[in-house]
């Protein structure tokens, strides 16, 4: 069974473009390359060629990959209202021992960037908030060790 591949609609839309470039622009880009290093003579010893197919493989594993997620895709909605943590969902919670807040939405592994406020529902952090309500205290075992979390709200 595959798994799905969580993603809001606007990574769903960046992924199809990147799919879409590789498969019209990018592989008529990579037959010229080839084509070019092929002329080089004895394909053997054409160290050009080689690094062309190489190149060639590699752009074609991403098509596959980008293929896959696409079509294991599951649409998130970021504006969903509920008690309980899941995926979709803004929560503002605080370390237990330093009192730090911090707010994440969380997202789908695809979407997932820390800097920019959002964490993966498979994140060690996001395991933990999702299913949780408002006032509940969580666990995680993050790179320092295990961190208490108290979440003050759900948006």
């Amino acid at each position: 069974m595959t798994e799905k591949v969580l993603l809001t609609a606007e990574s769903k839309k960046q992924l199809e473009n990147r799919l879409n470039y590789l498969k019209s622009a990018g592989r008529a880009e990579m037959a010229a390359k080839i084509e070019e290093a092929r002329s080089f003579g004895d394909l053997s010893e054409n160290a050009e060629y080689d690094l062309a197919r190489d190149e060639q493989a590699k752009m074609e594993r991403e098509i596959s990959e980008l293929e896959n997620k696409l079509h294991n895709a599951e649409i998130i909605d970021t504006n969903v209202k509920s008690d309980t943590i899941g995926v979709g969902n803004t929560v503002i919670f605080a370390d237990v021992s330093t009192g730090a807040e911090m707010k994440y939405t969380i997202v789908g592994s695809q979407d997932s960037d820390p800097f920019s406020g959002k964490i993966s529902n498979e994140s060690p952090i996001g395991k933990a908030l999702v299913g949780a309500s408002k006032g509940d205290t969580v666990s995680a075992q993050t790179k320092n060790g295990v961190k208490n979390f108290k979440i003050i709200s759900i948006e």
